[in-house]
């Protein structure tokens, strides 16, 4: 009895999945695939989205001219799904600071996160804004300021944000708004727009957080969080309950390189290989999950328990190499879209089939 005990407290200590280095999975990058007219660029490609006609949203961190701090450094573009450049929505919009995340829900209604003005709007499909949530600083305030990381950190206000990150909804139409940088934890808003919850602070315990990074929600209403400065990826339900957790472990190539900067050395952080910068579940019915890191700068698929099927890419700044993918667009298993901080661009991948 006591040796079967033993057993079973050693087994469940010990990853669900033990990683070995999985099959790495062809793809295809389509060369110059968004068309955007002479006078438009984009900045750092903080955010990528897709509707259900196909039309690509990109959030970028351009169409700025002004300072480090206090640049309205976002624009939220449309294509179509060919990659020709439609429309502008939200221009010169008083949210706009520095772009983050955007999402399309399943009315075709666009999200975005400012990670600068702390405030997420809801846009409706002809470009107007529906919803408003979060506030500003004000320009006439006396110390208005970047906010500070302050230890211990300030209590968190209801229906207001410290750098927010990414937005996902279930299936009665609540929202979940990663609260990312500072507060580090997950709000709850209904489909009113009225305040419900809020669960996590700064830690790293189960239900705790280190930079809440990005949010997707599988079909059965779990809720995934990329807990990035963690390097772990915490599911919870509806009402902020954990249910478990699980990291992407995979070996790392002797001749990996990072992106931008000096080879990382710790095993945790941000930085370090497996943090999930952004995390993507496709429709069903076969769902599964696919997950980006900085460095060695790869796209993991993986099983919604954390299984990790295969791997692509590594960093670089060539077709098919990435530089620092903040956000991962999966319409389906075998298409992607990466949008990325670094190399200034949103990238379509098709990948040849694991089954």
């Amino acid at each position: 009895m006591k040796h079967s005990l033993l057993l079973l407290v050693i087994s469940s200590a010990v990853p669900a999945f033990a990683q070995q280095q999985p099959p790495e999975i062809r793809f295809h990058s389509a060369p110059d695939f968004l068309q955007l007219p002479p006078d438009r660029y984009l900045g750092e490609a903080t955010g990528v989205a897709v509707n259900s006609k196909s039309h690509i949203f990109v959030f970028s961190r351009g169409d700025t001219t002004g300072p480090a701090y206090a640049a309205a450094a976002a624009q939220l573009l449309e294509f179509s799904p060919d990659g020709k450049f439609l429309r502008e929505i939200g221009h010169n919009l008083y949210a706009w600071s520095f772009a983050h995340t955007v999402k399309i829900d399943k009315e075709d209604n666009v999200w975005v996160t400012d990670k600068g003005s702390d405030m997420v709007i809801k846009f409706n499909p002809e470009g107007r804004v529906a919803l408003v949530f979060g506030r500003k600083q004000e320009a006439s305030d006396e110390g208005t300021e970047p906010l500070k990381h302050v230890k211990p950190p300030l209590p968190p206000v209801d229906g207001m944000f410290r750098q927010v990150t990414d937005v996902a909804w279930d299936s009665a139409g609540n929202t979940y708004i990663s609260d990312g940088y500072i507060n580090s934890r997950v709000a709850k808003v209904d489909k009113e727009g009225n305040w419900v919850m809020s669960w996590g602070e700064p830690g790293a315990g189960p239900g705790q957080f280190n930079t809440p990074h990005s949010i997707a929600m599988d079909a059965h209403d779990n809720i995934y969080v990329a807990d990035r400065g963690n390097r772990r990826i915490q599911v919870f339900d509806t009402a902020g309950k954990f249910l478990r957790q699980f990291t992407i472990d995979v070996p790392v190539p002797t001749d990996a390189r990072p992106a931008i900067g000096n080879k990382p050395t710790a095993t945790t952080g941000t930085m370090s290989p497996g943090a999930p910068w952004a995390i993507c579940i496709t429709p069903g019915p076969n769902q599964v999950l696919y997950a980006s890191d900085a460095f060695p700068g790869r796209i993991y698929k993986l099983t919604l328990d954390g299984k990790v099927l295969g791997v692509l890419g590594k960093s670089g700044k060539q077709l098919g190499q990435f530089g620092w993918i903040h956000e991962i667009a999966c319409p389906s298993e075998n298409e992607l879209f990466v949008a990325e901080l670094l190399n200034w661009r949103v990238q379509k991948l098709s990948l040849e089939s694991t089954h």
